[in-house]
Order: C-alpha cells, then sequence, then structure tokens
C-alpha cells in the first residue's frame, strides 16, 4: 500500500518536471518536432557521473533553444537534478549490461538501464517513432500528446460528474436510512463500493491535470468543484460501520481499498468482510448502526475534536439524536449554545435527507 503511493508521488514529481509550461517540456517539444531524438540524464549523483564518459562539459543554464541545438549531436545530454542547469552534451553513457532492460533501441536500453541503476529521472526521445519515454527507477511512463490528453481529461471529468450523481443519491438514501435507524450492510458497503469508484476516477484525472502542466487549469478547476463535499465520504462510512475488532484502522481500510482491482471492489461481501463484518458477509441485508461521524460532520462549524466526544460519549448516532440540550452540554467541547446548534443542525439534516429522499 505504502509503496503504490509512493510510486504515485514518485510519477507525479516526474510529470511535474517535463509539464507544459517548463523549460525542460519546451526544449523537448524542439527536439521532437525536429526529429532528432534524443538522451538525457536529470541527475548529478556520483553515481550518475560515474556512467559519463567522453563528451563536452558546458555548466550552463538550461534553455529549450540549447537543448535542441544539443540534442543534434548523438551523444547524451546530462542536466542538474533540478534541470535548471545544463552539465555535459554529447556524452557516452555506460551503464552496467546486467541492469535488466525491456526495450529493444540502443537509446532506450541505454536509458532505461541508466535510470534503473542510478534512480535518475533519465528522458529517451525516438527519433522514428516520435515519442518521449520516461524512464526512473523501474518506472517507465510514455508522454502523450496535450491534445489527447484534454480529451482524455473531459471524458473523465464526464464519467466523474456521472458516478458522483449516483454516490450522492446514494448517500443520501443511506442518511435517510441512518435517521430511521433502517440502514443494512448492504446499503452501506454500495455506498463505499461508489465513493471508492469516485476516488478512482478523481485520481486518474489528478494525473491528467500534472501531465498537462500549465494546460490543465481548467481541468483542475472542474476536478475541484466535483469533488467538494464528497472527498472524505468513504474515510466517514467507514469510521462509521468498521467493526469495533476490525484488524485495520479507517485509513488503512481505505488504502486496502485503494489497492484493489476492479473486480474485487465489485464484491459487496468482500468489502463487508474487509470492514470485519466477515459472519455478516453472507447476508448483507442485516441491520448496523452508524456511529455518527458522516452527519455530524455536516454540521456547520463543529469541529473534528467535538464530534470525536461526541461518538466517545454516545456511542452511536441514533442515541446522538435522542440525547437532551443538557445531555449535549455535558460533552467535553459542547456548550449550551453549541448543544443547540447541533440538534437544529441534526433536525434540518434528518428532514433535508428524507425529503431529497422521494424527490
Amino acid at each position: 500500500m505504502k509503496e503504490a503511493e509512493n510510486e504515485r508521488e514518485l510519477l507525479f514529481e516526474t510529470l511535474k518536471m517535463v509539464a507544459p509550461g517548463t523549460v525542460l517540456y519546451e526544449g523537448l517539444e524542439s527536439i521532437l518536432r525536429a526529429r532528432t531524438g534524443a538522451i538525457i540524464v536529470v541527475g548529478d549523483s556520483e553515481e550518475v557521473l560515474s556512467l559519463v564518459n567522453g563528451g563536452f562539459r558546458i555548466d550552463a543554464e538550461t534553455n529549450p533553444s540549447a537543448l535542441y541545438e544539443l540534442a543534434k549531436m548523438d551523444g547524451a545530454i546530462v542536466l542538474s537534478r533540478d534541470a535548471k542547469r545544463i552539465l555535459y552534451a554529447n556524452t557516452h553513457l555506460t551503464p552496467h549490461s546486467s541492469v535488466p532492460t525491456v526495450e529493444t533501441g540502443t537509446r532506450h536500453r541505454t536509458a532505461e538501464r541508466v535510470a534503473r541503476q542510478t534512480g535518475a529521472l533519465v528522458i529517451s526521445i525516438s527519433q522514428r517513432r516520435n515519442v518521449i519515454t520516461l524512464y526512473r527507477g523501474s518506472m517507465r511512463y510514455i508522454l502523450q500528446d496535450i491534445g489527447v490528453l484534454l480529451t482524455k481529461a473531459n471524458q473523465a471529468l464526464s464519467t466523474l460528474e456521472r458516478y458522483k450523481s449516483v454516490l450522492e443519491q446514494a448517500l443520501t438514501n443511506l442518511s435517510a436510512l441512518e435517521f430511521e435507524d433502517l440502514a443494512t450492510l448492504a446499503d452501506v458497503v454500495t455506498c463505499l463500493q461508489r465513493s471508492q469508484m469516485v476516488s478512482r476516477i478523481a485520481r486518474e484525472i489528478e494525473r491528467y491535470v500534472v501531465e498537462l502542466g500549465v494546460e490543465g487549469r481548467l481541468v483542475s478547476m472542474q476536478l475541484e468543484e466535483l469533488m467538494v463535499g464528497i472527498e472524505n465520504e468513504g474515510l466517514l462510512i467507514v469510521k462509521d460501520y468498521v467493526a469495533d475488532d476490525a484488524k485495520e484502522t479507517p485509513e488503512e481500510i481505505i488504502a486496502t481499498l485503494d489497492e484493489w482491482s476492479s473486480e474485487e471492489l465489485l464484491d459487496l461481501a468482500l468489502i463487508a468482510r474487509l470492514l470485519g463484518h466477515g459472519g455478516l458477509a453472507g447476508n448483507l441485508d442485516v441491520p448496523v448502526t452508524p456511529r455518527g461521524y458522516r452527519v455530524l460532520h455536516k454540521i456547520p462549524r463543529l469541529p473534528a475534536p467535538v464530534i470525536e466526544n461526541m461518538v466517545k460519549v454516545f456511542h452511536t448516532l441514533p442515541q446522538i439524536l435522542e440525547a437532551s440540550i443538557d445531555e449535549l452540554d455535558d460533552v467535553e467541547g459542547i456548550g449550551a449554545v453549541r448543544a443547540k446548534a447541533i440538534q437544529d443542525g441534526l433536525r434540518r439534516l434528518r428532514e433535508q435527507a428524507l425529503l431529497d429522499r422521494h424527490l
């Protein structure tokens, strides 16, 4: 789980270095249009420099024109680790031949071996195929055309909008059932499944935004708008319904769901078992009672520590709903004014949930 998150962060960090709006991107585009091909190493560690043989030491500020001109020579270009300076040009790279590679072309084989051996970012531009390939450690990623990326991003936004609508309807239904204490395990795992689907689409769009750089501002704005109010729903559902004797924390459960395949995510019984309800996985129609985290988070200006204190005192949402102002007032962090605001907020949420359910 941690490894997958690290790989994602590494990819995002790498894409930011070569995204539109950067000097490196402009240089790569010039090389691509000229069809000269190139191999560029972004790194100045001792391990990288030990693989550099021959060529010219330049040590000049990086600019697109210089990258384009230097790429006309056959050798590799070596940049500083922040890609702000050109250190060497027309060099010969000598990675160890025992380093594994799946590539066939000489340039790409060298690029992958250098990346695997040093962990540095190596960019290989194919002269014939007109493709930019990024290597970093064991990661291999082919950059896509901006027009293609924008099309995919807009398609993903449309998909996210549809999935969000389905999720919101399921959450509204769950809220209404929770206020009536009629929620079942099936309702819970269905909402969790749909929340996870929305999160996966959002993460895919985030990658498009990073790769698009300055061209992705509108996509980023649309993504933020679509995710308002639902980004934490999955975690709050888990906190509401995870079994007391579950082996994993709510955060770990969400991380586990992130790692599941699409086929595993479609298995509602498997999600129920992950929540610690293994004995009930065969019958998802059994009633379950929420702790109240998700509903309480919808009350304006109610701090998370106060919500934690309320759940510790009352244990379940039905008991919170039945609590008097004096009982709420006794909870640490809640005074008479806040107790009244909580009661009013819960009443409005209940009325709204029951109304929305029948629309």
